[in-house]
């Protein structure tokens, strides 16, 4: 989950340019204590892009750290796969497989540490692929939203306290793997400050492959499994980006086949992939769905100049631009019909829970529950490294170094390399909406292989998919917001199951 609410429109003005299109953007937010922790995320990053404030670096990403032999990369760990072992989270309902968390150290001489959760199948696990799951942000947790919120075998009761089965859970489909990334974010910590200020798409990748060779030591009998990566939006950076990491170190000389990671495919949801392809589709998904005027939607695209190049827009680009931000009103742009959190109280004993029926409050009680010292005893947190709460998303990392205007480049290498490519879409997100998908993958100009259709759970429409040549698949989630697994919780796991298989979504 990453976040762009509640921002406020500046006054017109030529020198609006492209990254300022996300900043306009009325994304309003509920009025939760977690939620807030968020908002200004996504939000700050464009326009740390846009007016230099940040000397954002925009060049395409290539691979990050030095060129030393994969086995210097392996770094001395404290802990030990017993160690991490999960005997019961507080408040958990009985369970059928194995759960691990704790810390995998990616630089001893900084004292720079990731944390995870790991979440083994139930059953068929010694057979079943291994998937990493990544929040974006960048900054936000992967704890917080996928695994508590999304995807997890978990969510948390409105008492902050107890827990309740995910029936929909991937572990159902995989053995699923959370990472809190980069430092700053979650649990994760550094013992050297400097790192907090010094984050970017190139570390953040070049950290979470050094997270994975370590981890794969840990529990060396996912050492040669099939390997997915998959994450939402600002992820939509942070897994093609692992993932050129994990083949430009797969092919080195110096690399030997037992530390190779078998990489299959690659899975990304309402993903940040293309800026200028992004924001010309936020924009008609707006006037589309009837958020802002069609009038003002007809100038936007009329006279705005979405190119990453553009330095300056028309007063008609400004004014539209600034007419949309006041449009909008006060909504949750990530699922644009769904009810707003009314209270961020917590209650004496856990309301009646629904994993199909997504509580907006969600964020409140995560934030309670993994602030209890009983949950992060638990899950082998080291507090003591941290001066602040746990929090969604990180308060520490001052900035960011390196964004690139677009990951399109990446995808077209792991077309030519045989790695299989999802992309998919909730259907009623605003933040990175489908026609914001469909223009990047549009962009790309690729071959249809297998032209649109519907796909079906239990004789109703589930979605829309399209093939490509070049193995990339496009799919819809009918009734989804920016996090598919939390508003339909069914279809994620229909689509992640046939993602994994390499199967057609079912028709």
């Amino acid at each position: 989950m990453d976040a762009a609410r509640h921002p406020h429109a500046s006054s017109s003005s030529s020198s609006v340019t492209l990254a300022s299109f996300l900043v306009l953007a009325t994304l309003a937010a509920p009025g939760v204590h977690a939620a807030n922790r968020q908002s200004d995320f996504l939000r700050r990053l464009y326009r740390a892009k846009s007016d230099g404030s940040g000397s954002v670096d925009t060049a395409l990403f290539h691979s990050s750290g030095d060129h030393s032999p994969v086995s210097s990369l392996l770094n001395r760990q404290e802990a030990s796969k017993a160690d991490d072992k999960i005997v019961s989270l507080p408040g958990q309902p009985p369970v059928d497989f194995d759960q691990y968390s704790g810390y995998v150290t990616v630089s001893p001489s900084a004292g720079r540490a990731l944390f995870y959760y790991f979440a083994e199948a139930p059953h068929a696990k010694e057979s079943l692929p291994l998937v990493l799951w990544l929040n974006g942000g960048p900054g936000c947790s992967s704890l917080a939203y996928g695994a508590m919120e999304e995807l997890g075998p978990f969510r948390v009761h409105s008492d902050g306290k107890t827990l309740y089965r995910n029936r929909y859970s991937w572990n159902l489909a995989a053995n699923v793997l959370f990472l809190e990334s980069p430092v700053g974010v979650g649990f994760s910590y550094s013992n050297t400050s400097t790192d907090y200020q010094d984050r970017g798409d190139k570390n953040t990748a070049y950290d979470n492959y050094v997270f994975l060779l370590n981890w794969l030591e840990r529990f060396p009998e996912y050492k040669g499994r099939d390997f997915y990566i998959t994450g939402e939006s600002y992820a939509g950076h942070y897994v093609p980006q692992l993932a050129h990491n994990i083949l430009f170190y797969n092919g080195k000389k110096a690399n030997d086949s037992s530390s190779s990671i078998n990489l299959k495919g690659i899975m990304i949801g309402n993903a940040v992939i293309n800026d200028e392809t992004d924001t010309r589709g936020m924009y008609a998904y707006f006037a589309s769905h009837a958020l802002i005027s069609s009038e003002a939607g007809e100038v936007i695209q009329k006279y705005c100049n979405f190119s990453s190049e553009a330095t300056s827009q028309s007063d008609q680009c400004t004014n539209a631009a600034n007419e949309a931000s006041n449009d909008v009103g006060d909504l949750d742009i990530y699922n644009i019909y769904a009810p707003l959190c009314q209270s961020s109280n917590l209650t004496a004993r856990p309301k009646k829970a629904s994993v199909e029926n997504f509580d907006p409050c969600s964020d409140n009680y995560v934030y309670a529950y993994l602030n209890r010292p009983e949950v992060q005893r638990a899950l082998h947190a080291n507090v003591t490294k941290l001066d602040h709460d746990w929090e969604p998303c990180s308060s520490v990392i001052s900035g960011w170094g390196d964004s690139p205007d677009t990951i399109i480049p990446l995808l077209r290498e792991f077309m030519a390399k045989g790695i299989r490519v999802w992309i998919y879409s909730g259907d009623i997100d605003g933040r990175v909406p489908v026609t914001s998908t469909q223009y990047s993958i549009a962009a790309m100009k690729l071959p249809i292989k297998t032209g649109w259709r519907p796909w079906y759970l239990s004789s109703e429409v589930g979605g829309y998919s399209q093939v490509y040549r070049g193995d990339i698949t496009f799919a819809t989630v009918r009734g989804a917001g920016h996090e598919v697994p939390s508003y339909q919780p069914n279809r994620a796991l229909v689509l992640v199951s046939h993602f994994l298989r390499g199967t057609h979504l079912p028709n």
